[in-house]
């Protein structure tokens, strides 16, 4: 067995540490996201279920659920929801009967971008709490150490789709006049033209 090169006061107070601090920062992020999604009637992990299926871009339900970090009923009975609001369609694969797969509708599609157009960054207590060290240091801080941990916890997969799905914000979307909006690609700007 190896030593441990640890104190169990030390590995209790870093324990606790993150936890109550996780627990505050969760009660401000839940608070700003339950309110940003309010006028489109959606909670939570309703919100979380669409933009994991943008971005997975049809995924099954145990999929959703590992990345969503919730539990596979919760996943299949709010995604439900979704599909009775059109917003999301389920179906089953030729060669995988055993697993419910989800893709996100046009009107879900729809919603989301609207959700990301009336992103204010001005009510995201996160945002703001971060945002003197921006002024500080001219970045936003790195989470490099968070994200290690989780990294530890939930596996490369987990860390794999957080970061695709940031980059496909970063490729898909851009600021126009203080607002998200979605890049036209090539076919929409020739009809246009």
């Amino acid at each position: 067995m190896q030593d441990k090169n640890y104190s169990m006061k030390e590995a209790m107070i870093f324990s606790q540490r993150v936890a109550q601090l996780s627990k505050a920062l969760w009660k401000a992020i839940e608070k700003d996201w339950q309110q940003w999604i309010k006028p489109h009637d959606l909670n939570i992990n309703e919100h979380h279920i669409l933009w994991i299926s943008y971005h997975l871009n049809g995924s099954s339900i145990s999929d959703v659920a590992k990345f969503g970090v919730m539990h596979v009923s919760t996943a299949f009975n709010f995604s439900k929801k979704l599909e009775e609001r059109g917003l999301l369609r389920f179906s089953k694969k030729e060669n995988d009967k055993r697993n419910t797969y989800i893709e996100i509708t046009p009107e879900g599609e729809k919603m989301l971008l609207d959700l990301m157009e009336t992103y204010d960054p001005g009510k995201n207590s996160a945002f703001s709490g971060a945002l003197p060290l921006r002024e500080l240091y001219g970045k936003f801080p790195d989470l490099i150490e968070m994200m290690a941990i989780i990294r530890n916890i939930y596996g490369d997969d987990f860390m794999q789709i957080f970061e695709r799905s940031f980059a496909n914000i970063d490729q898909e979307f851009t600021d126009v006049d203080g607002k998200i909006t979605k890049k036209k690609n090539e076919q929409e700007i020739e009809s246009v033209q």
